[in-house]
């Protein structure tokens, strides 16, 4: 994953650790692919204090991530997730062979409710 695309994640789990201002020069910088001096112009700060507020972000960042593991554990649960529906279709094609109302209402209920959780 490249670097840009594993801080907004960051950010988007973790950003409200960041002050208003940390948050707004790392979206800038991440999100908005806005170089050091277009930041700095924006803002009226120096190179060196956006350059400076960006490395201190990642570190919060990254240290959030390293303490919680809500990115990992987000990711192992939309893997798991995937896993479920992928078994839940191999049993609904082998139902199509008995008909099985029970099951079929059963694999019902069990999509509207992965339904839910891809909702989260």
């Amino acid at each position: 994953m490249s670097k840009n695309l594993e801080i907004s994640k960051l950010l988007d789990f973790y950003g409200i650790l960041l002050t208003d201002k940390q948050r707004e020069i790392a979206e800038y910088y991440y999100n908005d692919d806005l170089s050091l001096g277009e930041i700095a112009e924006n803002l009226d700060i120096s190179r060196q204090g956006v350059r400076d507020s960006i490395k201190r972000s990642e570190t919060i960042l990254f240290e959030a991530e390293e303490k919680l593991f809500l990115i990992r554990k987000s990711e192992m649960l939309r893997n798991s997730l995937d896993d479920i529906k992928e078994n839940i279709s191999i049993i609904n094609k082998e139902n199509e062979k008995y008909n099985n109302s029970a099951i079929s209402d059963s694999i019902e209920k069990i999509l509207n409710e992965l339904e839910k959780l891809n909702e989260i």
